[in-house]
């Protein structure tokens, strides 16, 4: 499984923490979460933190089990 990357975040005023990957918003933290996230992201590996608070942690065979003929059949429009 590769190592996830392009995620970065800041840290607001406010105290909300915007994470984004890929310069899209991936999601946002307040208050008590933020705080969380702040602890653990200093830390760990930041790259592996982010992709899992955002639930982009999941990489690899969604594409080849979507098509798979077993799951293509209950699909809406699915031919």
């Amino acid at each position: 499984m590769p190592q996830p990357s392009g995620f970065s975040y800041a840290q607001h005023g406010d105290g909300t923490v915007v994470i984004t990957h890929r310069g899209r918003a991936a999601g946002t933290l307040r208050g008590g979460r933020a705080g969380k996230f702040l602890a653990e992201v200093g830390s760990g590996d930041a790259q592996l933190v982010m992709a899992r608070w955002t639930g982009a942690y999941k990489f690899g065979n969604e594409r080849a089990a979507r098509n798979h003929p077993r799951n293509r059949s209950g699909r809406r429009g699915a031919g």
